[in-house]
């Protein structure tokens, strides 16, 4: 590790400006390149609201259809309070490090200073970038659905299949994907931030309108299916309203924030969960009372009644565009940690960023990633009952447990206190819920196996 005084900030500045790791000297072009320290506390606040707040909020009333309205409106405000809570003790956990002068950039850089090297190398390096990775897979499946449902609404019969929307969807974040670092996207995930704004107060608006009109659907509460179908789906809503709040790059977002970090993550995070607050609760709200155990697991399709738009056509087509626009967004916040291995791998960081020398193998290994996820996501369109399974197994390990482990870990609160047992608690009853939920994620797996089609026209 670095071996500087704790109130050597400077310096720690000045390592970390050039790319050296906090495990020794040498240049690093990933921490120099792509996780670049030059941010505000407003940019670490768009870089968290984009990684968390996403279209994956349009399965809320589905989840909510599987508890009921007291335990779904409550599950989602644990999960907005626990994931709160959990991403503040990773910023205090990073933040008493940067102060020992041992600034930690990535999630594997804490796992292996804090736990062990087996732990960041084995455990949480691999899980993090298949989560990553496999939500660049998921937002190129759904940037390619969003383009063929625009253009079923001007062409209902048309002739293009699915797996060419997803390339169409693909080609243009190839283009997005070369952008140099992390802070370089903070305009774009403003424009995330509205746009997540905007779709999310459309299909309140829609779901509302719908459940007002004289055409509306008959709304039943009750929750469907035998004792069994009831639990496992609980367990399968409760494990989809938790990964709904996952990030799994909190510690490469606030590695964006220029130094001294403390306190401003706080207020990014204060940021980000406005967004949260405003968007989850309207959507899973005003879905659920709409079409109540009828929710789809997107909501929008609910908007279609027996093949016919169920609102104007404008309207629909404005919420699927800001929909794809901030897919795009998403697709590109969670290529950094690739984008960052990839830099450390090829690039020179004695050369400048923008040399030939680091300019080309940049441009490969970034194209090459993004369409190797666009291939996967024309091949499994039925990639969503994958990612369920990610987040039992990955997801909910880097949100909801090893922030409480890591933090136990680092400052060592007495066992005879609250916090000591507050955060075991919550790691011990996350392991459960990642196990439960697997669980029924493979069990959603098998029963939906025989729809499940290579490059399938969905």
């Amino acid at each position: 590790m670095a071996t500087v005084a704790p109130n050597s900030m400077n310096t720690s500045k000045i390592d970390k400006e050039k790319g050296v790791t906090d495990s020794s000297k040498e240049l690093d072009a990933g921490a120099l390149f792509v996780l670049q320290s030059r941010g505000s506390w407003i940019h670490c606040g768009f870089h968290l609201t984009t990684s968390i707040v996403g279209p994956v909020i349009f399965i809320l009333p589905f989840a909510l259809a599987s508890l009921g309205w007291v335990p779904g409106v409550l599950m989602i405000t644990i999960a907005a309070l626990v994931t709160f809570y959990a991403y503040n003790l990773l910023s205090v956990v990073l933040e008493h490090h940067e102060q020992l002068g041992k600034r930690q950039i990535r999630f594997r850089d804490m796992a292996r200073d804090i736990l062990g090297p087996g732990w960041g190398n084995f455990f949480v390096g691999p899980l993090q970038f298949s989560i990553c990775y496999g939500a660049v897979i998921a937002c190129t499946l759904l940037g390619g659905q969003s383009l063929k449902f625009i253009y079923l609404l001007h062409s209902s019969n048309g002739a293009m299949h699915l797996y060419q929307f997803i390339i169409i969807f693909g080609a243009a974040t190839l283009f997005l994907a070369q952008m140099p670092s992390f802070h370089s996207l903070r305009h774009i995930n403003l424009f995330s931030l509205i746009l997540c704004l905007a779709y999310s107060a459309c299909v309140a608006a829609g779901s509302i309108h719908i459940g007002k009109s004289k055409n509306a659907p008959s709304k039943d509460y009750s929750i469907n299916g035998s004792q069994q179908d009831q639990f496992f789906s609980a367990i399968n809503a409760i494990s989809i309203i938790s990964t709904t709040y996952a990030s799994g790059i909190i510690p490469e977002i606030q590695a964006t924030i220029a130094p001294p970090v403390k306190g401003k993550m706080f207020k990014g995070l204060c940021m980000c969960y406005a967004v949260i607050v405003s968007t989850y609760f309207s959507v899973g709200v005003s879905g659920y009372w709409s079409f109540g155990n009828q929710a789809q697991p997107t909501i929008v399709s609910n908007f279609m009644g027996d093949g016919q738009p169920l609102l104007p056509t404008w309207f629909l087509l404005l919420t699927n565009l800001f929909t794809l626009m901030q897919v795009t967004a998403i697709s590109l916040i969670y290529l950094q940690p690739t984008n960052e291995v990839f830099e450390k791998w090829f690039a020179d960081p004695k050369m400048d960023q923008f040399s030939t020398r680091n300019v080309l193998p940049r441009l490969i290994s970034r194209s090459l990633s993004v369409i190797l996820a666009t291939f996967l996501a024309a091949m499994l369109p039925f990639f969503g009952d994958i990612m369920a399974l990610f987040g039992a197994f990955g997801c909910i390990p880097l949100d909801f447990i090893l922030p409480m482990v890591l933090y136990n870990v680092t400052f060592k609160p007495s066992k005879k206190g609250l916090m000591f047992w507050g955060n075991t608690l919550i790691a011990v009853a996350s392991t459960l819920l990642a196990a439960v939920g697997a669980v029924a994620s493979v069990r959603q797996i098998v029963l939906d196996a025989r729809t499940y089609s290579l490059f399938a026209d969905v």
